[in-house]
């Protein structure tokens, strides 16, 4: 989106006054810190553990101490017993990237194929291939129409130089849940020394995970997608792996990832997640049925619309996903904009380029269904009356949209 295209949408939408309700479900691009993260942040930026970790005198022990509670506390809620194996960065992207680069630039020497599938983030997708240039191969598994990768082209394409596999756990734009430990288990029976990484920064906090059940050796988490601040990600590192750092500077408690701990967000991380994992039955729960009210809302109001990705138990709990055919995303998020609905047309990695994703375009969707698409992500301070708002301003939103629209149904 130019910066004049830019300007005339934010004039229009201001032109157009204030909406009857807002609702706020751009959740994948930047989720809204919950106010009790935010009362749980403030002491540590002036008033306590607001010393650099790495130092011994009282304030640096008393921000040492801070850091390991919530090192530890994370750690356990990923069935992890050493909150030394979580290295905190600055996002899930930092975390992938140390993950893919980290780990292939340190154990080059023990074989040179890196295994992904089609509906990677990008923050995957460009550092393994950024690693071709390097000499590794990359290999894309296929995915079917719901999103599930394919579990015989994933067994075929692991061999003995296969070095790293990394699959995401939860998709990020359409949900779909993978049966993570079935594909660590075919990656291992093929290779017993394949490392198996995945981007979790979309399944922490919305399915129970526990890293050594499922066979996991390093795993991405972010504490944006969980109501926690954003600019603080973390990587699980199982015990024994080498990894290469990709910055330098000077030695801090993260050794592989130099700098002065930000512990206000460390600290924004760690309540996030005790609010999620609080009531983490009843809050899914919640999500589901809030999620389901919305999908369906959709689906039955609106003519000419398709979900993306799969029902049920296998999305994850607070994904919506869907195409209305004969409209363009970009279009329609002016549209729901004016009447205080805000959500995004693709992720936030593509939503400036008018390319249609390429997770919509490998489970199989024409390019025009997929620019047509909108993603849409509840949180636990949703309310069903928020839901019940946006169901009812949607169908009035598209038809306007369909009816000045070049597109027209056959």
């Amino acid at each position: 989106m130019s910066t004049d295209i830019g300007r005339g949408v934010k004039e229009l939408l201001e032109a157009h006054g204030k909406p009857e309700r807002e609702v706020y479900l751009d959740g994948e691009n930047s989720v809204k810190v919950y106010k009790k993260v935010v009362e749980e942040m403030l002491p540590y930026f002036n008033e306590k553990a607001y010393g650099n970790p790495s130092i011994t005198h009282k304030v640096g022990w008393e921000s040492y101490e801070a850091f390991r509670d919530a090192a530890s506390y994370i750690a356990d809620k990923i069935g992890s017993e050493n909150p030394q194996n979580l290295i905190f960065t600055h996002s899930g992207t930092e975390a992938n990237n140390l993950a893919i680069k980290g780990f292939a630039l340190a154990n080059r020497k023990k074989g040179n194929k890196i295994v992904i599938s089609d509906v990677e983030h990008l923050s995957i997708v460009f550092p393994a291939e950024s690693l071709e240039k390097e000499g590794f191969e990359v290999v894309k598994i296929p995915v079917d129409r719901e999103g599930f990768i394919d579990l015989e082209a994933l067994e075929t394409s692991v061999d003995k130089d296969t070095l790293l596999v990394s699959i995401i756990w939860v998709n990020h734009e359409i949900g779909t849940i993978e049966p993570m430990k079935e594909i660590a288990r075919i990656a291992k029976e093929k290779n017993p020394n394949v490392i198996i990484h995945t981007d979790a920064a979309d399944a922490f906090g919305k399915i129970p995970i526990n890293v050594k059940d499922v066979g996991i050796d390093m795993m991405t988490l972010s504490s944006q997608k969980i109501g926690g601040p954003k600019g603080v990600g973390a990587l699980y590192v199982r015990q024994g792996i080498k990894l290469a750092s990709l910055i330098q500077g000077q030695v801090s408690i993260e050794r592989i990832w130099p700098g002065v701990e930000n512990m206000p967000l460390i600290m924004g991380f760690y309540a996030a997640s005790k609010i999620t994992f609080e009531n983490f039955d009843e809050n899914i729960r919640y999500l589901k049925k809030l999620r389901d009210k919305l999908i369906d809302g959709i689906l039955d109001n609106v003519p000419y619309t398709l979900l993306n990705g799969p029902r049920g138990e296998k999305r994850a709990p607070d994904n919506v996903n869907i195409s209305f055919l004969y409209c363009e995303g970009e279009a329609l998020t002016v549209e729901f904009s004016m009447n205080g609905v805000y959500v995004s047309s693709g992720s936030a990695c593509t939503s400036r380029v008018l390319e249609p994703s390429h997770v919509l375009l490998a489970i199989g969707r024409e390019y025009e269904e997929a620019h047509g698409s909108l993603l849409m992500k509840v949180t636990l301070e949703h309310t069903e009356e928020d839901i019940d708002y946006v169901i009812s301003v949607i169908p009035k939103a598209v038809e306007r949209i369909r009816r000045i629209s070049s597109i027209k149904p056959k």
